[in-house]
């Protein structure tokens, strides 16, 4: 199995709606990409003071050509380039198998 974790911080001016068009687009993928065997989003809950980032991804697949899978597919990029990254300041994401 392959877990896919993604760390996004958001730019200072990024607004409530545009951090929450984040979360429901990619929150719509598992309906379109079979090959997500678990999806899991979430928003730092602010309990450390300094060093996190604002919005975690995790992802796992069955196999490497699955998550080329995901990582290829067209709504997954539109996600991307409408929503991410005009509010993305920083990333930080790792694949690793399980």
């Amino acid at each position: 199995m392959i877990r896919h974790i993604v760390l996004l911080t958001w730019t200072e001016d990024a607004t409530d709606e545009q951090k929450a068009a984040v979360a429901k687009g990619l929150a719509e993928l598992p309906a379109a990409i079979p090959e997500l065997r678990r999806y899991d989003l979430g928003t730092d809950l602010g309990l450390a003071a300094s060093g996190n980032s604002d919005f975690a991804i995790i992802a796992e697949f069955d196999s490497v050509a699955d998550y080329e899978v995901y990582r290829d597919h067209p709504q997954h990029h539109a996600v991307i380039n409408e929503h991410i990254v005009p509010i993305k300041a920083g990333r930080a994401a790792i694949q690793y198998e399980f």
